[in-house]
């Protein structure tokens, strides 16, 4: 008997999510098991899920499939098609108890996956970080209200829906009592969150108060969030709190106005240059990152050019890019295509405009003294989320102050 085994693929919240179904599968008492938590965020996601999975059953002959996440939830049907699979489950159904205990006994359908839009609520899953001491993450927020028309994830997440603030300070209390430093704020929609609670608090509101009622957590750290959407209270915690990490991950997805409208997203590029350049003025050491979608229907050289110079407008260090991949059932899917190489070719255009940009963040760090979270003896992150190698072992899931002496392979070295 041998205890289950994860493959997780995606976002930062599938990866929080694993370690909770960890936790329900243990409970359980789950064995020879393979668990694949699928990503659905673009046809390739999909198509990479299909090809670890047949993978997974030739190197694994004897354990049950079971297959999970967004691309379950959006494409229940191909996956229960796929003679390796036995059993598919909704993203609701996987943070349920009674489903592992029912697949454990034999009691389960092969196929579990109920309307995801009929969940009102989240749980506050208590997990322990991903088997290191360095830093935990705690869903605060799950689902989008919002209906971009190149994605498909509202479909496999539901409607937004937020963790009480309460509940939240009490994971974090949890989580800083056993010891971690750094706390990261995990979510779908971020800036959402609060919406469906009494009173509508804002995000702003929530990091507030986490700083305020524990003082002993020493540095916290938001997931993407939409810039549109930020509100006054948490620009004022950027600009007062130094707990909070000066550095966020911004939803931009395009640099033309034309584009965005296509898209249907909540902003226009002034809107994002104007965010970053108010919150620079309010903390100068914070750095962006950003998701930046390459080749999205109708997108002209004029078009991908308006992207490529909100790199430097913007003044992004972070970039995640994302070659456009149709979703069958979105609109975008259905809107004049780019061909394929064209997209290649822009997507790689944009992520050197991104390593340029990383590594003027990188040479400007050079003979600056940061306190740095490890992440292993001899790996850490700056608050600006820059790696930095050391020479010598510190200690783990520690922070240290270090004096940044150069830098190579693309990290900080102290």
């Amino acid at each position: 008997m041998t205890a289950p085994r994860f493959h997780t693929l995606g976002c930062r919240l599938n990866a929080y999510e694993t370690e909770a179904m960890r936790a329900l599968t243990d409970a359980a008492g789950l064995s020879d098991t393979v668990v694949v938590n699928t990503c659905a965020v673009t046809a390739e996601a999909v198509r990479k899920a299909r090809q670890d999975i047949r993978r997974l059953r030739r190197d694994n002959p004897g354990a049950r499939i079971v297959v999970t996440g967004c691309a379950a939830q959006t494409e229940p049907a191909t996956f229960a098609a796929m003679p390796e699979v036995d059993h598919v489950v909704g993203n609701a159904e996987k943070m349920a108890p009674e489903t592992w205990a029912g697949i454990a006994i034999g009691e389960t359908e092969p196929v579990v996956v109920d309307d995801i839009m009929s969940v009102t609520e989240t749980a506050a899953h208590l997990i322990d970080g991903f088997g290191t001491r360095s830093r935990a993450y705690v869903q605060v927020q799950n689902g989008c209200d919002h209906r971009c028309t190149f994605c498909i994830i509202p479909f496999g997440r539901g409607n937004s829906r937020s963790v009480p603030a309460g509940v939240a300070v009490e994971q974090i209390r949890r989580l800083v009592d056993k010891g971690f430093n750094e706390v990261v704020l995990t979510g779908v929609d971020m800036t959402s969150w609060g919406a469906d609670l009494p009173g509508q608090p804002r995000l702003g509101d929530l990091v507030r108060r986490i700083l305020r009622l524990v003082p002993d957590l020493p540095r916290l750290r938001i997931s993407s969030i939409d810039s549109i959407e930020v509100d006054e209270a948490l620009l004022e915690a950027i600009a007062t709190e130094p707990r909070l990490m000066p550095h966020l991950h911004l939803s931009l997805q395009h640099g033309d106005d034309l584009i965005l409208k296509r898209m249907k997203r909540r902003h226009l590029r002034d809107d994002a240059i104007r965010f970053c350049e108010e919150a620079r003025a309010l903390r100068p050491d914070i750095a962006f990152g950003a998701d930046i979608i390459a080749g999205f229907p109708t997108e002209t050289d004029g078009h991908f050019e308006n992207s490529l110079r909100l790199v430097e407008e913007c003044g992004l260090t972070w970039l995640h890019v994302f070659p456009y991949s149709a979703r069958p059932g979105t609109p975008a899917a259905r809107m004049p295509q780019v061909d394929g190489a064209e997209i290649k070719a822009r997507a790689a255009a944009l992520r050197a405009a991104g390593e340029a940009a990383a590594a003027r963040h990188l040479a400007a760090q050079v003979g600056r003294d940061h306190p740095v979270l490890m992440e292993s003896p001899r790996l850490g992150r700056t608050p600006q989320f820059a790696e930095v190698a050391f020479a010598g072992d510190r200690p783990e899931g520690q922070i240290v102050a270090a004096r940044i002496t150069g830098v190579a392979e693309g990290k900080l070295a102290a």
